[in-house]
């Protein structure tokens, strides 16, 4: 592609130019919105709009001359293609956490340039550190403005969705309980005030839901307590009179989106405002008053909607099996068809969302469906698209041997799913068996995991990692994410990954999380397995209360790819008490052929008796 005319590169054109009349000599776009949202409304993905990378993850930062993406390892493939004739080169980093474009920065500006980036999207934590690195650097870092005011003509509205009541009994715990909990933990840091600015803190804290982001049931807002009554800073029109009555029995009050920044601004010299600084923006941050005492802590309903009460853990069990039953339809209907009818990447993301759509309690997906066939497979956050997508299969036989990784959710009223199977089309080969045989070993070796109560949840990344280091082999993503409840498929505080450990961590009873090693071999296939379990009570014994996983997830995990040489009797064992589960819990719920599909799919691979 001639880069004169790529579509990246004719729109950094008014950006540059818009950096040249501010003196500026620098952009940083991150991946962020003013709630530091992983999936971002329309209205600021800015990012993607000036580089074309349609990830979910990246920084972009723009020079007059030259442009930077920088990128982790679960986008390096994705993103060498979408750049490609953009100008703008890649720059792999090792995890989404790092830091590398400030060092790009310092060593590509001289002393008394200036870079410019949007203070009310950069995260409090991340502006101290590029205050800091560029200051040293003798660089000046303009924060008070949006550089893309000038620059994003095409710039979409911010979301209109309405927002919505979660009700009992989905919502088992009133709205009034979650601000008295909340108080409580306010009162215990000596803060007189709260603001929450992420969107599903507010969400799981007053009981409400929208439609603002998609996949994530959520609404743009910030709220600020007291210890009296919260003000809900939201859109004009997106709380209707009832829901605003309601509302105000509980001492919520409406007031514009907009004034936030005003609210903090007008708070009376003496209060205490606990933030979280991993949850605020710096141009939030920076209203508030000296005079107002900063006490910086976690968001507590952070901590108390990670940990699910028993009334949700029964709801969410719920979801699982209705989950469940969808995709044996869907398998049923997959493995029938095979071969037989025309079927590609995209046929499988309508019919797989068809089947999950007609189930009790359905809301919407909770990310988009990744289906990923042989090479597509490698890329972990691959989606296919109308120009480009993998046929799988033809009316006279499957386009070629090889993998299927579909990863895939949705949410419901009483839960959040997040599944990802790898299922073999054709012959797989010698090498596409052992890959999966590894990564099974290592998902089932972290569900049998037992562990002490409060363990940081990064300890227990290795274990799933084990069978793949004993050969030399490794992933680049994290084995395991925190999942919320009708909210957001990825959540914390926990992670079960790389990252270095924080107290917040803590392994706790009720967390539900993500296990999902996987192997990747680009321009090949890719093999990841993903359940979700939830924290429960082991035995305990003098060495005090511990926990293990009881995995969430129903439905039947391939045998046909095993390489049986590489498992060991108790991990066909495991495999088999799963399926005998499974089959249990989702015969109840299914007819026909995704019965017959289930029966299959579940046989023992031990003998019994």
């Amino acid at each position: 592609m001639d880069t004169r005319t790529s579509p990246a590169r004719l729109r950094l054109e008014p950006l540059r130019a818009a950096m040249s009349a501010n003196g500026i000599d620098a952009v940083l776009l991150p991946s962020s919105d003013p709630h530091l949202s992983e999936y971002l409304p329309a209205h600021w993905q800015g990012r993607r709009w000036f580089s074309g990378f349609t990830g979910s993850m990246a920084t972009l930062v723009v020079l007059a001359e030259r442009a930077a993406l920088f990128a982790d390892s679960r986008y390096w493939v994705q993103a060498d293609s979408e750049l490609t004739g953009s100008g703008i080169e890649l720059v792999k980093i090792p995890t989404g956490a790092s830091s590398a474009h400030v060092d790009w920065l310092v060593a590509h500006l001289a002393t008394g340039q200036t870079v410019a980036t949007d203070g009310a999207v950069l995260g409090l934590a991340a502006a101290l550190q590029l205050r800091d690195a560029l200051g040293a650097a003798g660089l000046h870092l303009k924060t008070d403005a949006d550089p893309l005011a000038d620059a994003w003509a095409e710039r979409p509205a911010l979301p209109a969705a309405k927002v919505y009541e979660h009700r009992a009994p989905h919502a088992p715990l009133a709205r009034r309980a979650k601000l008295a909990q909340v108080r409580a933990a306010m009162a215990e840091r000596g803060a007189s005030h709260h603001l929450i600015s992420t969107l599903d803190d507010l969400a799981w804290l007053l009981n409400l839901r929208g439609a603002d982001v998609n996949y994530n049931p959520v609404f743009l807002a910030h709220a600020l307590l007291s210890m009296s009554g919260v003000l809900l800073f939201v859109g004009a029109g997106k709380v209707d009179a009832s829901l605003a009555e309601t509302l105000a029995a509980d001492g919520v009050a409406l007031r514009p989106y907009d004034d936030a920044r005003a609210a903090l601004a007008a708070l009376p010299a003496g209060s205490r405002l606990l933030i979280d600084p991993r949850r605020v923006t710096l141009g939030l941050r920076e209203a508030v008053p000296q005079a107002v005492k900063v006490v910086e802590a976690i968001n507590p309903s952070t901590l108390a909607k990670s940990r699910k009460s028993a009334s949700e853990a029964a709801f969410i069990r719920e979801a699982m099996a209705h989950d469940g039953a969808a995709m044996c339809a869907f398998y049923a209907w997959f493995e029938q068809a095979l071969g037989r009818e025309p079927i590609t990447e995209l046929t499988i993301d309508e019919r797989l969302s068809a089947e999950r759509a007609k189930q009790p309690g359905y809301v919407s997906l909770s990310f988009p469906v990744i289906a990923g066939f042989n090479a597509n497979g490698a890329m972990p956050h691959y989606r296919a698209t109308q120009a480009s997508h993998a046929v799988i299969s033809h009316a006279s036989g499957v386009a070629a041997d090889g993998l299927l990784l579909i990863d895939s959710g949705a949410q419901y009223l009483g839960g959040t799913t997040d599944i990802t199977r790898v299922w073999p089309i054709g012959t797989p080969t010698a090498e596409m068996k052992r890959d999966y045989t590894l990564v099974l070993k290592g998902t089932i070796a972290l569900s049998r995991a037992r562990f002490p109560r409060g363990t940081p949840s990064p300890m227990l990344d290795a274990i799933a990692r084990a069978p793949l280091w004993a050969q030399s082999l490794d992933y680049g993503h994290g084995t395991g994410h925190g999942v919320g409840y009708f909210l957001n498929v990825h959540e914390g505080p926990q992670s079960i990954s790389k990252v270095v450990a924080t107290p917040e961590m803590a392994m706790e009873p009720g967390m539900v999380t993500s296990i999902e090693p996987g192997l990747y071999r680009p321009g090949r296939h890719g093999v990841r397995i993903e359940n979700l379990v939830m924290n429960v009570a082991a035995p305990d014994d003098e060495f005090g209360e511990f926990l293990q996983f009881e995995t969430l997830t129903l439905c039947p995990i391939d045998t046909r790819c095993i390489e049986r040489s590489l498992l060991d009797a108790t991990e066909a064992r495991w495999l088999d008490t799963y399926h005998a589960t499974v089959r249990e819990r989702l015969s109840p719920l299914v007819s026909g052929a995704a019965r017959a599909w289930l029966e299959e799919r579940t046989q023992a691979l031990m003998p019994r008796g």
